[in-house]
């Protein structure tokens, strides 16, 4: 769905195209309510069954890109919904609340497709992007390494230019949607010697390069799939690449532009994540004001206890906060303001944190039954757990924030 469609929803009406800044209240109100229909009826009702079957719902990632969700802030030439970062957050916010971990790998899709979109040519973008976008492909994000965390300058997979190609070697780790994904964007190391070394002119963030590999490349190859504490409705595997040979045409960027690539890919994703663990802890809190109206102890509802109404009230009151720094920070990416970065680190880590607690709260006030999986309340615990560690870990939001704290970059 694009703002024009989203304006015809609310007014009945047409309406002309807007600019990323003018989406208007009612828009993004109609915007939402056709997200958390579809969520309602297509990822709610299944969800814990599809936790328990591990199962990856790719037929139904392709009925969110046809709504518009595989390319939410993606220029609409090429497909796109043209849609701003506030617009997104709100959408996967409701998207996790009917299923954390699917909506978590939309927004994983959405930041390779914006990556392909921002930095590509415009070659490499009608090339690539028309499937991506209606998500009758899927894409995967492939920067961390066995060795390489969060400590992105450390990756060690190469590209080696040999004549019009670049050979790719290496080993990618903790890739979701890999052996699934049809194209995926990876992050390599350029600038080496003859005998196999590294420049020292590029050495950490400055000799990585960004490449466009699709899944049929000769020499690409995937792990087993983990066994993962939480996010069991989409695969994460390792990405394997034995001599890969991508052509020069489908590098993204220059060589040596590849970690600001990354990193401004990983500003939106961050944004991601804290909205889905938004939307997630959120359906844990109402869950749970539901049912201490209904449980009583001692003949009296758990709803009338001072302690249980300030566990909600701090609950709330965390969501509202994490929501208020999200929007802001969406806000100022949209704008390209320069402290945009900083503004995402500081919300992703603000939201993870923030809905990890809420859920687990969640889970204390529904007693035993919060840890029976037929609640629903169990499986956000484990899903949102992990959002304080990728795209970046909640100690690296820390460091960021600290840094322009002091004034240093």
């Amino acid at each position: 769905m694009n703002r024009s469609e989203a304006g015809q929803a609310e007014a009945g009406a047409s309406q002309p195209s807007q600019g990323l800044s003018e989406t208007s209240a009612e828009e993004r109100a109609a915007l939402v309510e056709a997200v958390r229909d579809f969520a309602d009826a297509r990822l709610a009702p299944f969800a814990n069954q599809r936790d328990a079957d591990h199962e990856f719902p790719v037929e139904t990632l392709c009925e969110a890109g046809q709504l518009g969700l595989g390319a939410i802030c993606v220029r609409e030439d090429v497909g796109g919904s043209g849609l701003s970062r506030l617009d997104a957050i709100a959408i996967y916010e409701e998207l996790a609340r009917g299923d954390i971990a699917v909506a978590t790998y939309i927004s994983i899709h959405n930041m390779v497709v914006g990556m392909i979109d921002a930095e590509g040519t415009d070659e490499q973008r009608r090339r690539w992007l028309p499937q991506l976008t209606d998500m009758s492909e899927l894409a995967s994000y492939c920067l961390t390494e066995p060795g390489a965390g969060s400590d992105a300058a450390a990756v060690a997979t190469t590209a080696v230019r040999d004549g019009d190609d670049y050979v790719l070697t290496g080993t990618k780790q903790f890739i979701s949607g890999a052996g699934t994904s049809a194209v995926y964007v990876v992050m390599a190391r350029t600038g080496l010697t003859d005998d196999g070394g590294v420049d020292p002119a590029q050495r950490g963030s400055r000799g990585m390069t960004a490449f466009v590999v699709p899944a049929s490349a000769p020499g690409l190859s995937f792990g087993a799939e983990e066994q993962k504490m939480g996010w069991h409705a989409q695969p994460t595997r390792a990405v394997v690449l034995d001599g890969v040979r991508v052509p020069a045409s489908d590098r993204l960027g220059e060589e040596g532009e590849g970690f600001g690539i990354a990193m401004r890919g990983l500003n939106g994703g961050r944004l991601g994540i804290a909205a889905a663990s938004i939307g997630g802890a959120q359906f844990a809190l109402e869950r749970t004001v539901a049912y201490v109206k209904e449980r009583a102890t001692f003949g009296q509802p758990l709803a009338t206890r001072q302690h249980v109404q300030f566990e909600l009230a701090d609950m709330e009151t965390e969501l509202q906060a994490a929501r208020a720094l999200l929007e802001r920070a969406a806000a100022k990416l949209d704008a390209k303001a320069p402290d945009a970065p900083v503004a995402c680190a500081m919300a992703k880590r603000f939201a993870t944190d923030a809905g990890f607690r809420v859920a687990d709260q969640a889970l204390q006030l529904h007693g035993g039954y919060g840890y029976l999986h037929e609640y629903g309340i169990e499986r956000v615990v484990r899903d949102l757990r992990v959002h304080r560690i990728l795209e970046g870990s909640n100690e690296m939001m820390r460091m960021i924030v600290g840094r322009a704290v002091l004034g240093e970059r």
